[in-house]
Order: C-alpha cells, then structure tokens, then sequence
C-alpha cells in the first residue's frame, strides 16, 4: 500500500496527515511538534482556523532543530471564501506563508467552491507548488475542468467523508481525472461544535467496533485505514498524543474486501460539515444531496 498520493504535478502527498481544525489556544504548536516526532509530515491548516502562527512556530523549530527538513514537509493551506476578489488570493496567501513561516506551500486549496481563475497565479510566481479544492461537488468538479483556458489542473479536492458519507461516486470521478482526493472528518467529528441530535457515534457503531476488534485496533484507526484503501488521503485532527501517535499505526494491518463493504455500505447518511450558512448561494455545493 502507497504511503503517497502522485499529484499531477508530479508533487508526491503524504496519504495520512494532521488535521488542525479547532486547535486553539496553544494545542496546534505542541500537537504538530508531537506529531513530527512521531513521523507525520503532511498537515493541513487553513487561514480561517486561525491557528497558522502557532504552526509556523512548530515547524520552524522542529526544522531548526534538524529533525524535518522543508523538503520533506507537505503544508496544506486553503483560501478561504472572503478573499476570492482576484486583488486580495495573492495578499492573503501571503499571510499564510508568513504565519507559517514558509517561503511555498506545497498545495493550496480554495475552501469552498466559490472561485478558482486567481489562485493560478500563486503557482506560477512560486508562491504555491499545487492548487486544489475543497467541497466541490461532482457537477462542478466537472464545470471546473471543462473551464476553457484552465492552465492548472486542481490537484486535489478535499472532502467530507466517513462510512455515514463515503461520496464513493464523486470521489471515484476525481480519481479518474488524475485529481487526489482528502477526507476530512474521517473518524466522524466526534467533537464537532453544535452536532445535530441524531448525530450518530461511529467509535460506538457495533460493526465498526467488531472490525477493531478483530485487527487489534481502536475504531478510529479502522476508519482511518478505510480512506487509505480507498486511495484517499486523510487528515484525523487530534491534540492528544496518544491520539496522534495511535492514528499513525494503520500501516501494518489491511481490511478484508468483506470488510470495506461493511464500512461503504452504511445505510445511514449524515453530513456533519453542511455549510449551511452559505444554502443560498449560487454555488452552494450540497444541494444535489
């Protein structure tokens, strides 16, 4: 099994990563530091987490202190929907590397699908390495590519996707185009803020337990391992380390073809991340559920 994802820049993605979403208030700097010392080198930040600086702080020690170097890092970062103004992707770019202390990011992805034609630009002044998407539909992932005068293919689109929502027809469409796929919310968002009533527990799901029970693995290290047999990438966030460090031990156990069934074919469907703030708008990309 491939440990990297071949972007069609020729870029190579590490399969599993770190999530940094709602790492607040001093968490982000020692959980990207604990999970460089336990191997990860692919995180995925954002400018609206708001946590980029304390990131930057991590990876410039950890690369000072000689245990990574920037080669060998993947920093994902996304622009986020108020700066797509053609005027503002280059300035807030900007402030990304600033606050993580980088000189390139190695893919850039617009958070949502609201605009892409500036973000072209940041590739080609070196600024970024790969641009990509994120909850893009399958519909406009095809409007998208079909754009005339696309100069940079998106390299990636980062999703929601877990055995409540596997997306197995959008995400078997990127691939077929040569674009990478990332799931995001893999283990179910456990955490999330404001979850729904019937916000269903997969780390409680009978069947999922059963499998983890079999391999000797937790249920979190099962889900994980189901985007990577998938050929998808996959950011668990976590700020503790036995989290971190159990979520990075899914390289030496395989699921059975039975088994990914099982885990595809939940008949229970939830989106957790629904964007519904933005419903009305035009681009609003969950309508088709």
């Amino acid at each position: 099994m491939a440990t990297y994802l071949e972007l069609p820049t020729r870029g190579r993605m590490p399969i599993l990563g770190l999530g940094t979403w709602q790492a607040l208030q001093g968490t982000a700097r020692d959980a990207v530091k604990f999970a460089i010392d336990v191997g990860y080198r692919h995180f995925d930040c954002a400018y609206m987490y708001q946590n980029e600086s304390e990131i930057g702080d991590a990876l410039r020690q950890k690369m000072e202190e000689g245990v990574v170097r920037r080669e060998e890092l993947f920093i994902v970062s996304k622009l986020w929907s108020t700066f797509h103004e053609r005027s503002l992707v280059k300035e807030v770019c900007q402030k990304t590397l600033a606050a993580l202390q980088l000189d390139y990011l190695d893919l850039y992805l617009m958070h949502c699908p609201m605009g892409f034609k500036a973000m072209e630009e940041l590739v080609d002044v070196g600024m970024v390495k790969a641009i990509g998407v994120s909850n893009f539909n399958h519909k406009q992932m095809g409007r998208l590519l079909g754009k005339p005068g696309l100069r940079h293919k998106p390299a990636n689109n980062q999703i929601e996707s877990h055995p409540c929502l596997p997306q197995e027809e959008l995400i078997k469409f990127c691939q077929s185009k040569g674009i990478s796929v990332t799931a995001y919310c893999p283990l179910g968002a456990p955490n999330w803020p404001g979850s729904k009533p019937d916000h269903i527990s997969l780390f409680d799901d009978p069947q999922i337990k059963e499998i983890a029970l079999k391999h000797n693995k937790t249920p979190a290290q099962v889900l994980i391992r189901l985007q990577i047999q998938r050929n998808v990438s996959v950011i668990p966030k976590s700020v503790t380390p036995q989290h971190i460090e159990e979520n990075f031990k899914v390289f030496d156990f395989e699921l059975t073809e039975e088994e990914m069934e099982t885990l595809l074919g939940f008949k229970k469907r939830y989106r957790i991340c629904a964007l519904s703030e933005c419903k009305n708008h035009k681009d609003y990309p969950f309508s088709e559920d």
